[in-house]
């Protein structure tokens, strides 16, 4: 046995600024993803994607391509293993999607259809492109539209009721001296991380091993093993480093398929996306079709809200995109009413997508708020401020924090709004007209039950263990420092490991929840260790380690509206010749909680900002009628903001402090940061013009088209 030894105990990890702990890895390309891990007897498979957008599959001509060099085996529905989709996973029932090859139906276009698996890459590509495929197809309908036939209310689900509401809205609406009513509209967006979605499987000594891109191994693990009917300890998924996911990376058919495939053919197996493929196989954002009614008295003070969202879904799995629920956190109201609906279309399944819901429902409400400050000839933040809730507007809830207007206090200051002309048109620069904008962001900081250990090594070092995804947020450096603060010993003594399934169950990487989650779970583990430290004589050879489990703690937590919140401001210029929209400054201020590590945050924060930017400026995804399928499908069809789009852009926070919380006051802040973006652009460009644009994004076309009251 030894004793611990090593520098004098620290405190304060947390809050200091720390490069990433695997920085220098990714860098120098030490850093190995889903597709670079070698493997023996590697085989690789390559997708074939259904043509058409709603039938059924006469045949596949599987002969000629198994003839072909290099080729192994051809997957597809009259051949491949069988799985089972009916049961209910870690965030509910599985999208068909998943449950590949078990029937000839296609319900929309970009369905799984084959998998051609050959020795190379290159091989497998050529005799996948030369697969031909028939089918009977039928008509299909992929326009989406407000007042689409069709159109429903959906039951909810555990994240958000569909509908909510108190008071009598159209007698408020009636009495309301200033009335807003105003439809706004969003496009389909895509994910497109800059790692595509990728997967190895392999079986090694009667177990499942899976080497994966993902948010959860854990969930990832589960999933596949309730697919397969394997024991759940006999499958084990690893995904060291994830090159992006926003919601994209859970269970796909890539992960399934390899799984097919290594069985099979016994065999290790990868099957990697590609870009085009990602489009209709791992979700995106819905488009959105948004009315915002707001009724208010003549100094602004609302009477009545009511805001009402349709989403699309597809046809064989239900997805709500839950952009009305913003309002019940930010603002109160006599009456108050919101509601998700959603239509079941001829395509692809929508999914989370960074700060789902939140990010579109901003637009809408953020807007409205505007033009109702316009009207009632008062300052965008003063009316804000005059309907700060004192609880949850719906919930009725106390908030555990809420610094919304902290936010709007120092980004006003910082960004010079004092000295704002509230009317439009006012400044120019050459053939710019230069306008300003705000809106408000929040997003829910939920917790969920997770699992850590951490072990005390005879070297005086320790070594955490938790199924966390590093999805590119910093998230193993962040729990590094969160550790090293519990031990009171400096980071460089703590070694974490993280995205290995066998360490048990975890909260997936989403919902702006992952680091509170893990943070809990690994201070829990750290004071179970403190008291097996003190009880012990010294530490034996092979360690001493404490595990916890915080599922039976997050039950007991008492009931809060818990959000982070933020102020956005953003300036642009708008070219009266091109129409085009430049943004010239923007600043973020966040009310987050406790800041783990400032050097990571503020690069999520930034990040963040920069996808609304790109969500207000450029991005659109365009289906086309007559096929069923995405026009442009790729990186050169599907805009999003370049290094030449993107200005000064500065992100910081203020004090959140929340004692009450037993979590230690960390809030998310992946998601908040693109909340209330596109809305402080749009309010800019009205500011600049004098031109309203309710339907993002706001391409130069449509600028010119609207012409500027002030030209």
């Amino acid at each position: 046995m030894t004793t611990m030894t090593g520098p004098t105990p620290v405190t304060g990890a947390v809050g200091t600024a720390h490069t990433r702990i695997e920085g220098l890895d990714k860098v120098t390309g030490a850093a190995r993803y889903a597709g670079d891990v070698p493997y023996a007897e590697l085989a690789h498979g390559w997708l074939v994607l259904s043509t058409i957008a709603r039938g059924r599959i006469r045949s596949v001509e599987a002969d000629p391509v198994l003839a072909m060099p290099g080729v192994l085996a051809v997957l597809h529905h009259g051949n491949a293993p069988r799985v089972n989709a009916d049961y209910t996973g870690l965030l509910g029932r599985p999208d068909p999607t998943v449950a590949v090859f078990q029937h000839d139906r296609v319900p929309f276009a970009g369905w799984p259809v084959a998998l051609v698996v050959a020795e190379t890459s290159e091989q497998a590509r050529e005799a996948a492109e030369a697969l031909v495929v028939h089918y009977d197809e039928e008509p299909h309908d992929v326009a989406f539209f407000a007042g689409h036939p069709g159109t429903y209310t959906p039951e909810g689900n555990p994240r958000m009721q569909a509908e909510a509401g108190k008071g009598d809205l159209e007698a408020e609406l009636t009495a309301s001296a200033v009335v807003v009513d105003a439809e706004y509209t969003t496009p389909q967006e895509h994910h497109n991380p800059l790692e595509p979605h990728a997967a190895m499987a392999r079986w090694d000594s009667g177990r499942l091993e899976v080497i994966d891109s993902n948010q959860g191994s854990t969930w990832v693990a589960e999933e596949l093993a309730n697919l397969f009917s394997l024991d759940p300890s006999s499958v084990r998924v690893r995904a060291e480093h994830v090159g992006g996911a926003f919601g994209s990376k859970g269970v796909r058919p890539h992960q399934v398929l390899a799984v097919m495939a290594t069985t099979v053919l016994h065999r290790p197996v990868r099957v990697v996306l590609t870009r085009r493929q990602l489009f209709s196989l791992v979700g995106y954002r819905s488009p959105t079709a948004q009315r915002v009614r707001l009724g208010a008295d003549p100094d602004g003070r609302l009477r009545a809200l009511d805001h009402q969202a349709l989403n699309l879904t597809s046809k064989v799995h239900e997805f709500v995109e839950t952009s009305a629920g913003l309002g019940r956190v930010m603002y109160d109201a006599d009456a108050h009413h919101t509601v998700n609906r959603v239509v079941a279309l001829d395509v692809p399944t929508p999914t989370w997508m960074r700060a789902p819901g939140a990010a579109p429902g901003s637009f809408a409400l953020e807007c409205a708020l505007d033009e109702l400050a316009e009207k009632c000839g008062v300052d965008p933040i003063a009316l804000r401020a005059r309907n700060e809730p004192d609880a949850g507007p719906v919930s009725g809830l106390p908030f555990s924090s809420r610094n919304v207007l902290a936010c709007f206090q120092e980004g006003a200051r910082r960004f010079g709004w004092a000295d704002r002309d509230p009317r439009p048109g006012q400044r120019r620069d050459g053939r710019w007209l230069i306008g300003t904008g705000t809106a408000a962001a929040t997003h829910p900081s939920g917790v969920a039950p997770s699992t850590a250990s951490v072990t005390a090594e005879p070297d005086g070092t320790f070594t955490v263990r938790i199924t966390a995804a590093d999805v590119g947020t910093g998230a193993r450096t962040a729990l590094t420092l969160i550790a090293a603060e519990a031990l009171e010993v400096e980071p460089e003594r703590v070694r974490v490991r993280i995205a290995d399934s066998d360490f048990g169950q975890a909260m997936v990487a989403g919902g702006s929840m992952g680091t509170r989650s893990w943070a809990w779970a690994v201070t829990s583990a750290v004071r179970e260790l403190r008291e097996l430290l003190v009880l012990g004589d010294g530490i034996p050879p092979e360690g001493i380690t404490a595990r916890s489990n915080t599922a039976e703690a997050v039950g007991a937590l008492p009931m809060r509206e818990r959000h982070a919140f933020g102020a956005q401001f953003a300036e642009v210029g708008v070219d009266v010749v091109t129409g085009e929209v430049r943004v010239r400054r923007m600043l973020g201020i966040f009310a987050a909680g406790r800041i783990v590590n400032p050097l990571t945050a503020r690069s999520q924060l930034v990040g963040g900002m920069v996808w609304g930017l790109s969500m207000a400026l450029h991005e659109e995804a365009a289906r086309d009628q007559a096929s069923g399928a995405l026009v442009g499908a790729d990186l050169a069809g599907y805009h999003f903001a370049a290094n030449a789009d993107v200005p000064l852009i500065e992100a910081d926070w203020v004090d959140d402090p929340d004692d009450e919380d037993p979590v230690g006051g960390i809030k998310g802040i992946g998601e908040v940061s693109i909340v209330g973006v596109a809305a402080a652009i749009a309010n800019a460009v009205w500011h600049a013009t004098g031109v309203r644009h309710r339907h993002l994004p706001i391409r130069p076309d449509r600028v010119l088209l609207a012409g500027t009251a002030t030209a």
